[in-house]
């Protein structure tokens, strides 16, 4: 989106109304004197990554120096922390700023595990840095954004992997300052387990995706869903969703053929489907059945 605007002349104004001199200004920046008047006498514009430090230098908000139509993306954030892209490898705690980089280019989106640090060095929320993403990739696709939906439903691709579903519901169903702790997610996986299944530390690990605790047991799947009130679907693979989906079609075909009374797990490993998915099959599979007797109004 667009980047805010250089007024060397407003610039110039403030300055001297402020009586700053121009080696005031270029000492704050860690700049040349002669950068300085560069900026002034229109041959050279600073940084965007600059404009936050020379907006405070010279006493005026950010906003009101250099305004920017529009809302910002990715970039924009990143440079009104005063932050170049080569630092956000530090931030991120990654070997290099490609992340940052490519989800700046709009050509993948951040990992769900990056976005509080840079929430945390941009100085604003988790949900205001995925928006920004958003901006990102419609900038990337030559397409404009219009308005500022939270989450930017038009846009934004599904959660897929656990962590990014956890924190989905997280942001989606809880006001910033009263989303449940790990540990009071993790007590709630216990109560409904009956045992001590997790801790709050494993919780973390789930939500934030990092490290690797592998797949998590699934008495603490079934806990998740109780405390977050979705179904256990919810948290299973997407692949593995569609294999259960086609397995339930499947059956309720043969249900409705005659093949089959009462509609059975089978093939679907240890788990097979959930109970509440077999209850509800089994009774599509006696209506079925129902209006496919002789007689039966059609």
């Amino acid at each position: 989106m667009p980047a805010r605007r250089f007024d060397r002349a407003r610039v110039r104004a403030v300055r001297r109304a402020a009586e700053i001199s121009q080696s005031e200004v270029a000492s704050a920046l860690g700049a040349a004197d002669s950068t300085v008047a560069g900026w002034e006498l229109g041959s050279s514009a600073p940084d965007q990554e600059k404009l936050s430090a020379l907006a405070a230098v010279l006493k005026k908000p950010l906003d009101d120096l250099f305004p920017r139509d529009g809302l910002p993306d990715l970039t924009d954030l990143r440079c009104d922390a005063g932050l170049y892209r080569y630092e956000m490898a530090a931030v991120i705690g990654t070997k290099s700023a490609g992340p940052v980089a490519g989800a700046e280019n709009g050509v993948r989106r951040l990992k769900d595990r990056y976005l509080p640090d840079l929430a945390e060095a941009y100085g604003v929320s988790a949900d205001e840095v995925r928006r920004a993403q958003e901006r990102s990739m419609a900038k990337a696709r030559g397409e404009e954004v219009e308005g500022d939906a939270p989450t930017d439903v038009a846009t934004e691709e599904p959660p897929r992997s656990l962590a990014e579903k956890i924190t989905f519901l997280l942001e989606g169903s809880y006001p910033a300052g009263a989303r449940p702790t790990d540990m009071e997610i993790a007590e709630a996986v216990n109560a409904h387990a009956g045992s001590g299944v997790t801790t709050a530390e494993k919780i973390e690990t789930l939500r934030t995706g990092a490290g690797d605790a592998g797949a998590p047991a699934p008495i603490v799947l079934e806990g998740l869903a109780h405390f977050f009130g979705v179904t256990r679907l919810y948290f299973e693979p997407d692949d593995a969703v569609a294999r259960q989906v086609y397995e339930g079609l499947h059956l309720l075909s043969a249900a409705k053929s005659g093949k089959i009374g009462r509609v059975r797990a089978r093939g679907l490993g240890v788990e097979g489907l959930p109970p509440d998915v077999l209850s509800l099959l089994n009774e599509l599979a006696t209506d079925f059945q129902k209006k496919t007797e002789p007689g039966a109004d059609r």
